[in-house]
């Protein structure tokens, strides 16, 4: 399969749509070739192609974590920074899989943080979860990401209260 071939099929219809995500996931399962302009599919002029690369990378790389090594810095640096909420809910997936340096978790934990003052409720949840994954793994962090997921749960929608509960019972283990 062709690059463009790849990019076509995550164009057209609407937002309401994965279009025909699962087939490139499969294509780029078969062919790790593909992972390249899939991931900078997420930097594309279209967000249709945007989201649903993004839709794709976080599922490809749920099955391959190692895929992403090679794109931490710019999954940090440039596609977190799209304001688009279907990119921002997988970015905050996969940040979760990366392998970070104590400087990059600080950064990936300002970006979170950003992400919780926006209007998505699924971006807000998934950015709860990835900030528990991190203090999970960085206990000079967990008190501060403790304290803001007890907030968190406290006053968010129905759905970060209850993911809220799940991980402040896990972090506080």
């Amino acid at each position: 399969m062709k690059k463009a071939d790849l990019l076509k099929m995550l164009g057209g219809g609407d937002r309401r749509s994965i279009g025909k995500s699962e087939e490139v996931v499969a294509e780029v399962l078969a062919d790790a070739r593909l992972f390249d302009p899939l991931f900078n599919a997420m930097l594309a002029d279209d967000p249709l192609v945007r989201m649903r690369a993004a839709d794709a990378v976080e599922k490809i790389t749920t099955l391959r974590p190692e895929f992403l090594v090679s794109f931490k810095s710019k999954l940090v640096n440039k596609v977190a920074k799209i304001d688009q909420q279907e990119v921002r809910w997988h970015v905050a997936q996969m940040f979760s899989r990366l392998e970070l340096s104590k400087a990059e978790r600080r950064t990936v934990v300002k970006i979170l943080k950003q992400y919780l003052n926006g209007r998505s409720s699924i971006v807000r949840t998934f950015s709860m979860q990835a900030l528990a994954d991190i203090a999970w793994k960085d206990g000079t962090l967990r008190p501060s990401i403790l304290r803001l997921l007890e907030k968190l749960t406290e006053e968010g929608t129905p759905a970060m209260k209850s993911r809220g509960r799940k991980l402040l019972a896990r972090l506080k283990l």
